[in-house]
């Protein structure tokens, strides 16, 4: 890798740093999200001890972040991809001033992170909308919300750009087109079975995301010429099931419309041929100005962000088989295997993925999130985790590939730093990080953090630049 590489860690506000009531904090949409028998609900009554609100609590970071950023530098970490818990910032998101604590509580992070060289990746929007928002405002099916947003951007960008300088506007933007993504993506406080959750409402907040974005975009280049702006895709990439010219039009459809539509608008700052004939196709019609178009041209992106988890395949046979997936569901591949939560471990997808995007855009590329959730098991203080190590080796060797083709990629960043609350179940016994932390799925623990063997082993592929892979 270049010398510059960023080897870093990931993480979320809402999946790691729990107070959430203190220091000023308002709710944000994940923490209405509770968790019944393995299934999200969306909840009214966010103090009901009869459910579990993994976002509360999470693994406390709040209250551990001095401790969590001493392992990350003891790892050898570069880089920390992170997010601002906008509801630390402006507790509704209607505040004319923002809440000092919050501001002071991410001035000690950036502090911290500092002292010890490493460098932090900050996403402004992870899943995390003003709860206030989402349920009087319709959450960004409003296109109010784009000015509270840039506010919000605003005001972050200005106080911490002596420290950051890679920003990213929205996490996983294109899951703001899968039903899963109404209450996360779209920040709108509806059941995922709600009738009124419609592919017209979600294309219409993720136009806003687009065109806040671009706002966003503008304004940071402004505020200093070193801050670098990405977007980040939650890569759905799939194959087609068989050679069947319909399962390869069905797949490359499935790309252009949940892979690249995103990214294209804001890499290339227009909407593409495509999807405008699919909106023709599904009934939407989309409230666009001109200014909106005027705008996506010139706020596009300087760099190419993605998470990467697994691949799926995809087929006219309705018949076929199908398995688990990052917020959708795909169909399986019988030349892959999957984990124990059905998502399928295809290293050199990411080879692939990687040149495609790259010979796409021509942009740099950062993976911010690539990773293996599994029940860890504590064994006299220790835990073997020899199946993430192998799945994050064979991604890494895949990823150098990839740079060896031609690709450039500017950094990795494996999810994730600690345990923490997963996105798909909102318990914690879906582990990911490469420190275990004490908790269970009930809240119960000593939040002691242990370096499991993988924190090791990743300590040594960055501290040998990646050559003892």
């Amino acid at each position: 890798m270049k010398s510059n590489f960023l080897w870093g860690v990931s993480s979320a506000a809402n999946q790691i740093e729990g107070g959430w009531q203190e220091g000023g904090k308002g709710p944000s949409v994940m923490d209405a999200l509770a968790t019944v028998n393995g299934h999200r609900v969306e909840s009214n009554q966010l103090d009901d001890q009869k459910l579990f609100f993994g976002a509360h609590q999470a693994v406390d970071f709040y209250h551990h972040y001095q401790e969590d950023i001493k392992l990350l530098h003891e790892m050898g970490v570069k880089a920390y991809r992170m997010s601002i818990a906008w509801t630390r910032i402006f507790p509704t998101g209607l505040e004319a001033e923002p809440n000092q604590a919050g501001l002071e509580f991410y001035d000690r992070i950036f502090e911290e992170l500092q002292h010890y060289g490493i460098e932090p990746i900050v996403t402004l929007s992870h899943y995390e909308s003003p709860l206030a928002l989402a349920k009087d405002f319709g959450g960004w099916s409003n296109r109010q919300m784009i000015d509270l947003y840039v506010k919000y951007a605003e005001t972050v960008i200005k106080r911490y750009s002596k420290w950051v300088h890679y920003w990213i506007t929205f996490n996983e933007i294109n899951c703001a087109q899968v039903p899963f993504g109404i209450m996360s993506a779209c920040g709108i406080y509806l059941p995922i079975a709600d009738p009124r959750n419609t592919e017209q409402l979600r294309y219409q907040c993720l136009h806003h995301q687009f065109v806040a974005s671009a706002k966003v975009v503008q304004l940071a280049h402004e505020i200093d010429s070193r801050n670098q702006v990405g977007c980040m895709i939650a890569s759905m990439y799939t194959y087609p099931l068989t050679p069947q010219p319909e399962d390869v039009r069905a797949n490359q459809l499935n790309l252009q419309v949940n892979n690249y539509f995103a990214s294209d608008v804001m890499v290339r700052g227009r909407y593409p041929g495509y999807i405008k004939r699919y909106f023709k196709e599904h009934g939407i019609q989309l409230e666009i100005s001109q200014e909106d178009l005027d705008l996506l041209k010139k706020g596009t992106v300087d760099y190419y962000a993605c998470s990467y988890y697994m691949t799926n395949c995809v087929s006219t046979d309705k018949n076929a088989e199908k398995t688990s997936a990052n917020l959708v569901s795909g169909l399986k591949n019988p030349y892959l295997r999957a984990s124990e939560y059905g998502w399928q471990i295809d290293a050199l997808g990411l080879r692939t993925y990687l040149n495609e995007v790259y010979d796409r855009y021509q942009l740099p590329i950062m993976i911010v999130e690539n990773g293996l959730g599994m029940h860890d098991t504590v064994e006299n203080g220790q835990v073997h985790d020899q199946y993430r190590i192998e799945y994050l080796r064979q991604h890494l060797a895949s990823l150098e590939e990839a740079a060896q083709d031609g690709a450039e990629i500017m950094g990795y960043c494996a999810w994730s730093s600690t345990d923490l609350v997963a996105l798909s179940t909102g318990t914690i016994a879906k582990r990911y990080g490469f420190i275990y932390v004490d908790v269970d799925d009930q809240g119960h623990g000593s939040f002691a953090r242990i370096k499991k063997d993988s924190f090791y082993w990743y300590q040594k592929v960055i501290e040998s630049d990646g050559q003892m892979l």
